[in-house]
């Protein structure tokens, strides 16, 4: 009879009102509150792609902006870029588009 002996031990701390309300308050934190702790780990993980994917586009935006930057300042840039991106040509010139 085990049982009996941790039962003993534990019934007191089941019937002191003070625990048994913390308990249930813990157990309301955890589990049922709208901000319960199954929501946030959710929302950390969310958090983290979400900072990830900020850190993604700030690396594409400064390459952008480089290149940009690049475009402004050098005239021979601008022109291979005109020509490879938007097929402009100039007046006297024909363009022959070889697809591979």
């Amino acid at each position: 009879m085990a049982g009996q002996g941790v039962w003993k031990k534990i019934f007191p701390w089941v019937k002191n009102k003070f625990i048994l309300t913390g308990f249930v308050f813990l157990l309301w934190l955890v589990v049922f509150d709208r901000s319960n702790w199954f929501d946030m780990i959710g929302e950390i993980r969310a958090i983290h792609s979400l900072e990830s994917e900020k850190e993604y586009y700030q690396r594409k935006i400064n390459a952008d902006n480089q290149k940009l930057k690049e475009l402004k300042t050098n005239d021979e840039n601008l022109e291979k870029f005109a020509r490879e991106q938007y097929l402009m040509k100039k007046a006297d010139e024909d363009i022959f588009i070889v697809e591979e």
